[in-house]
Order: structure tokens, then sequence, then C-alpha cells
């Protein structure tokens, strides 16, 4: 028997009146890593911006249908939660790696000052166990005051996680995390992933078939307008199509 983290009941997301997720049905395993391939343009991102609600950032979009979330042992949807509970609760972190143009330490602080921690200690405490966690800490401890842009893209992209983590999400949103990386700075994301799932729910978004097939629990194709359940995939089912 599975633990259950999401439960999608007949999601549909419309842009400009026109169907890009239709009827989309299905449940993701908590701390587990459920990955969704497939080409470009069929509606991968849209999905993971729909379970946090980026999406309602975005002029003429609507949504509908249910998405519920396990909080303290029982489903809310996740359209009845403050944004930024939500927010807190369901990190993402992007394709192209996203630096503020501060330090590497402020950067990864950043998320903590802005819902208002004060605390100096706690504060420098945290950030230090993200960067550990995002395996970043023994290659850049000696430089936290260093402008975060002068890391590689690999060490970007793990700042990018180490930041999303500061806050303890249950649910970690990945959209190509080791698209714009070579090969090594990409197994070395990988087997971040591989560690984080035991802190939380990992759904990533991917293109690196081989790599992501031998870390996932669970993965899903979109293609030509569907979602298909590949073959070691252990909970999603009954998933709907896109377009």
């Amino acid at each position: 028997m599975k633990n259950i983290k999401i439960r999608i009941n007949d999601l549909n997301f419309f842009y400009k009146k026109k169907p890009v997720l239709k009827g989309l049905k299905g449940e993701v395993e908590e701390k587990a890593i459920t990955t969704i391939i497939g080409p470009s343009g069929v509606g991968k991102t849209t999905f993971l911006m729909v379970l946090n609600r980026l999406c309602e950032s975005i002029p003429d979009c609507s949504v509908e249908g249910k998405v519920e979330i396990k909080l303290d042992g029982r489903y809310i949807d996740i359209n009845s939660l403050p944004l930024t509970t939500l927010r807190k609760k369901v990190g993402i972190v992007f394709q192209v790696p996203n630096p503020l143009p501060m330090s590497i330490f402020k950067n990864i602080a950043f998320p903590l000052k802005l819902s208002g921690v004060k605390d100096r200690e706690y504060i420098k405490e945290k950030v230090e166990q993200a960067l550990k966690d995002a395996f970043l800490w023994d290659e850049v401890k000696a430089r936290l005051n260093d402008s975060a842009l002068e890391l590689s893209g690999g060490q970007q992209q793990r700042l990018c996680i180490a930041r999303a983590m500061i806050m303890q999400p249950e649910v970690l949103l990945l959209d190509e995390p080791t698209s714009s990386l070579d090969m090594e700075a990409a197994l070395k994301i990988t087997e971040l992933l591989k560690s984080l799932k035991e802190k939380c729910t990992l759904i990533v978004v991917s293109h690196y078939t081989s790599l992501t097939r031998k870390i996932s629990d669970n993965v899903l194709t979109l293609k030509d307008g569907c979602l298909e359940i590949s073959e070691n995939s252990k909970i999603v089912e009954g998933l709907g199509t896109v377009n």
C-alpha cells in the first residue's frame, strides 16, 4: 500500500479558451520521484505550474478540476490554501538556473528573510544545511560572500535547489533541471534528486530519459496528446489526455 501525496481529479487547463491539459486524473506517490517525459510543447511545464498555482500569473488562462495535497494527514484542495502557504509547501526549480544578483549566502537566505525570519544564527544554520542537502556546501563554504553569478551552471542549479529546499517544502517541482547542463553536472543533479526524496516528494519534468528513468519511481510520458504510464510507473494511473 503506497502513501499518496497528491490526488488529481479531472484537471483541465485552458489558455485563451484552448485546452492545454484535459481530463487529467491520478495520484502521486509520497517521498518518491515521479518523472514526466515527452516532447516539447505538450503541457509538461504547464502541469507543474498548475500544481503550485504559478499559472495564476498567466493572463487569459483558467483551471478546472481538483488537485489535493496531503498536509498533516488530510487532503486539502490547493485552491483553498493561501498562496504563500502553498508556495512554502510546494517549491519549484526552473529549467534555467536563476540565481539572484547577490552573494551565495544571501541567495539561499532570501526565502527565509522574505517570510520574516530575522534570527541570524537560525538563518546561518538553515543556509548551511540547505547547501549540504544540495551537495554544494563543500564547494562554496569558503566563499559564501562571493556572487552566486560566478558559480558554474551546475553549481547554480544546485544553489537554486538549495534555495527551494531551505523552506522545507513537502513537494518539490523541477522543470528539466538537467537540460542546460553537461553530462557530468547532470549526473550530480540526478544523484542529488535521489537523496532529496528522503525529505520530500519530487515531480520532475525531463527529456533526459535514460538518466531520469534510473532514479524514478514512477514515469509518465506525454506524447501526441496522451499521458501514458510507462512500464516502471507504480502509482499514477487513469490519467487523461493533453493537447
